[in-house]
């Protein structure tokens, strides 16, 4: 699976990368060798809207062109073929990156919303920041984000 590096303006499309499953380290700092050093280092396609930032040589890079979220997805999986997948759907942490394991629902009682814990019978929990997620509506919406994204990327081949 791709592994990505994501320069500081692109906050929201490494979150996004993450719900889907991807590897997105976000790097806020202004330093060009050390991003390409890590890249190197970690393997990983940098993501930029800094076209000087796109360009080092041997290096796999995107100059993510547009402000919207929603076409930069778009832009990520057309250029470069990505599969995308319900199994690997939120199975990082949002925050740090991190992969997300399986939680019994009896420890998460005092960490989540007296309602969810309620109405929810799967958590996760990142090892690492240790924040607990569920199955809520938000995950029906990243559905839907994906499967609108889908259909454009299908719809521009067959025009």
């Amino acid at each position: 699976m791709e592994r990505f590096i994501l320069t500081k303006e692109l906050g929201r499309l490494a979150k996004w990368l993450r719900i889907l499953g991807y590897d997105a380290q976000y790097f806020i700092e202004d330093n060009r060798s050390k991003l390409i050093i890590t890249a190197l280092r970690e393997d990983r396609i940098i993501l930029t809207r800094n076209r000087r930032m796109a360009e080092p040589i041997g290096m796999r890079s995107i100059n993510i062109k547009d402000d919207s979220v929603k076409k930069q997805i778009r832009q990520v999986i057309k250029e470069l073929k990505l599969k995308l997948g319900k199994d690997v759907m939120f199975s990082r942490c949002t925050i740090c990156n991190e992969p997300l394991e399986f939680i019994d629902k009896k420890k998460v009682k005092t960490k989540v919303p007296e309602y969810v814990f309620k109405t929810q019978d799967r958590f996760f929990r990142c090892m690492n920041c240790q924040r607990v997620y569920w199955q809520g509506t938000h995950w029906g919406n990243a559905e839907t984000l994906i499967s609108q994204i889908k259909s454009q990327i299908s719809a521009d081949k067959n025009p």
